[in-house]
């Protein structure tokens, strides 16, 4: 009988939510957790992604009690009260006020292939199985809001992206190489009369119509819903969200004119166009020579980027339901080795900046020991990173989604968020 009465909890729970909303509130992207709905706090995700591991001792955690630890790099004041950050990053410490830093991250993969991948998918890489990255699960699960644009789109990445996984091609993320480019190859040919062109659709349709009929299969519809999916972006007004050139210069050169920069503009443009998750990479974070030469341009290049990027936000009244990450594999390690003044590969503690979408302003959560070596307080592992950005954009981390073959996954890994950093 418990069972009953729960059951018809939950499903009077969704009959109300259709009845008197008109929709299902899994269009919005919120799913039925124990025995309520959800109102999720994020509608959208821009992942700050820094390829490489970003070093977090001159970013995000700086000693400046250790002075061995710090090197070259000092602590400056920021916009929130006791917050300091490296003094590479003077323009994100006047926008401080509007994040949260967890700073007791950890993971268990120190090799850049494999801890890259546990933090786009939350599990480990295998040999058996390739899981869909957190784009994905957004993709599928959250619903479209803009019927034509995609809703996973990667800016700057290489050949290593991280897809749909066992989910439907159509939810991988679309890779623009060049933020400055937009989107190649989406317009029909000039020497293919409009008449023709249409023709040309309708037969294509009429031919392929019986072969999709007899070979229902997963690969043969991942490529029917591509092809139908690029004639219908190529035909919408919606392409120019890609088209940098309509935003003022001076605009564009306060974001930086570097891919990074620019890819921090297009993020925030398709924002605008109601596209669910954006990623954008900014590598070149593996210093294991230099480590404050590189900082000294690398940081530049963060600082302009994600500073603006998060105070345009702000003042378009967007930040609120945009979920902005900034993130990396894993961080540096604390001593700066002789010789080649470098930092190494370090898993065992970083920190990741959270804003907007419902997260906390000017907070802290968590804690790195005196040198930034290890975790002292609350540590967070990576699934957790993920569960974060889930939940605030209304997924279930305890449902479970099973694979073509059967097997049983969740968005985590069935990690918990960091609700602490929510507010």
């Amino acid at each position: 009988m418990k069972m009953l009465d729960e059951l018809s909890r939950r499903q009077f729970a969704k009959q109300i939510a259709k009845t008197y909303l008109g929709v299902n509130a899994l269009a919005y992207g919120s799913e039925l957790i124990g025995e309520s709905v959800r109102t999720p706090s994020a509608r959208y995700v821009i992942f700050l992604n820094m390829t490489g591991g970003m070093t977090h001792i001159d970013t995000f955690d700086p000693k400046p009690e250790n002075k061995d630890v710090m090197g070259e790099t000092t602590a400056i004041n920021t916009s929130a009260d006791g917050i300091q950050l490296g003094n590479w990053l003077p323009k994100t410490a006047q926008q401080m006020h509007l994040a949260s830093l967890v700073r007791s991250v950890n993971s268990n993969q120190g090799a850049h292939d494999q801890a890259n991948y546990l933090l786009h998918t939350s599990y480990q890489k295998r040999g058996t199985i390739i899981h869909p990255s957190m784009g994905s699960w957004i993709s599928k699960k959250c619903g479209k809001i803009n019927k034509t644009l995609p809703d996973n789109v990667k800016i700057n990445g290489g050949s290593g992206i991280i897809g749909a996984g066992y989910f439907e091609s159509k939810h991988g993320p679309l890779p623009l190489g060049n933020p400055n480019a937009g989107i190649q190859n989406v317009k029909k040919s000039k020497y293919v009369e409009e008449t023709m062109y249409h023709r040309r659709l309708d037969a294509s349709r009429v031919l392929n119509k019986d072969f999709n009929q007899d070979f229902p299969q997963k690969q043969v519809r991942a490529y029917t819903d591509l092809y139908d999916n690029a004639i219908s972006l190529m035909q919408s007004r919606d392409l120019e969200a890609f088209d940098l050139t309509k935003e003022p210069q001076e605009l564009r050169d306060k974001y930086g004119t570097d891919n990074f920069g620019q890819g921090c503009l297009l993020a925030r443009r398709l924002v605008e166009n109601q596209v669910r998750f954006i990623e954008v990479s900014y590598g070149g974070w593996d210093m294991h020579n230099d480590v404050f030469g590189n900082m000294e341009t690398k940081g530049a290049v963060l600082d302009s980027g994600l500073s603006s990027l998060l105070e345009d936000l702000n003042v378009r009244g967007l930040l609120s339901q945009t979920m902005v990450v900034v993130a990396s594999e894993f961080g540096r390690s604390p001593e700066v080795k002789a010789g080649r003044v470098g930092r190494d590969h370090h898993p065992s503690a970083f920190s990741v900046l959270f804003a907007g979408g419902g997260v906390k302003e000017g907070y802290v959560y968590g804690k790195s020991d005196k040198r930034a070596h290890y975790v002292e307080e609350n540590g967070v592992d990576i699934p957790s990173i993920n569960a974060t950005i889930a939940y605030a954009m209304g997924l279930s981390v305890e449902k479970i989604t099973y694979s073509p073959s059967g097997r049983p996954f969740k968005v985590s890994n069935g990690k918990p968020p960091i609700l602490d950093i929510l507010s």
